[in-house]
């Protein structure tokens, strides 16, 4: 199926990033959430991204309006949904928030309308099952920040169709982004490999094998990771990668999965990272 009109269910960080490279693209896109300020928070900083693209001369000021003018927001989930081709969701990381999404979208949406979640480890099998379309529910993984990173993994569930997989690919290319395809297992790849990089990062820290600093240095000059992985937890969330830790140690039993003491330690006291100023690293608001 051709798709035209997408949806993008959540305004924050990954949401606007995904409504942003979508409306970049051609398509027509309506971003939603629940909250009008949210809403607006999210158009403003995709503006803000647009006008920095102009500034640095990646995009013109003709190529921005023409992105903004494709773009619509909507604080109703039954507009948004109406008439896509794809809805993409972007809310909270948890599994009974997404499939209570899901089931309401099954009933709002045309038949024909693709229903992706941006779940960095979730099951799309179990949130599928939400819904009376398995065959037409996929993931969709981006990464952040959206309109700079060019990786897009894809998720396919036990009753994804091809045909559905060939939609997904086909958005892919036409976002620009790089593709890759992967079964739905717990961590998917991306998010698998990158939690097992970062806990022992945090095992090591935790142990005084070295300093934050040097060992995320040991990734960056030795292996070319244009970020370590202390600094990128605390970009991330210390919360959010506790959350895909236990997760991962709960569906796969292997100790390379359970979460450093250090790690609870700091989500217990909010030490979050970026966003609470503190982590591994110390950061200025």
């Amino acid at each position: 199926m051709a798709i035209e009109k997408i949806a993008v269910i959540g305004a924050g960080t990954m949401g606007h990033g995904i409504a942003q490279v979508a409306a970049q693209a051609g398509f027509k896109v309506c971003l939603e959430d629940l909250n009008a300020e949210f809403v607006a928070r999210g158009v403003a900083h995709i503006k803000e991204n647009l006008q920095k693209g102009v500034e640095r001369g990646k995009l013109s000021a003709a190529d921005m309006n023409a992105a903004l003018s494709r773009l619509q927001a909507s604080t109703s989930l039954n507009d948004a949904a109406a008439d896509a081709d794809l809805i993409i969701e972007a809310v909270v990381e948890k599994l009974d928030a997404k499939q209570t999404l899901f089931a309401e979208l099954d009933e709002l949406c045309k038949a024909t309308t693709i229903l992706a979640s941006n779940t960095s480890s979730l099951s799309i099998a179990a949130i599928a099952a939400a819904t009376t379309r398995t065959d037409r529910v996929i993931g969709l993984h981006f990464f952040n920040p959206v309109h700079l990173m060019k990786l897009l993994e894809i998720v396919v569930g036990n009753h994804t169709s091809q045909e559905t997989l060939a939609a997904a690919l086909d958005f892919a290319a036409r976002l620009g982004k790089e593709a890759i395809t992967v079964k739905d297992t717990p961590g998917f790849a991306t998010s698998r490999l990158g939690i097992a990089l970062g806990l022992e990062a945090i095992r090591m820290f935790e142990q005084g094998v070295a300093s934050a600093e040097d060992i995320d240095k040991a990734m960056v000059l030795g292996y070319n990771h244009p970020m370590g992985p202390l600094r990128l937890t605390d970009l991330v969330g210390l919360d959010v990668r506790l959350h895909i830790a236990d997760s991962l140690f709960s569906e796969l039993q292997s100790e390379v999965f359970r979460a450093p003491e250090i790690l609870r330690r700091k989500v217990a006291e909010g030490k979050l990272g970026k966003k609470t100023g503190e982590g591994f690293y110390q950061w200025e608001s």
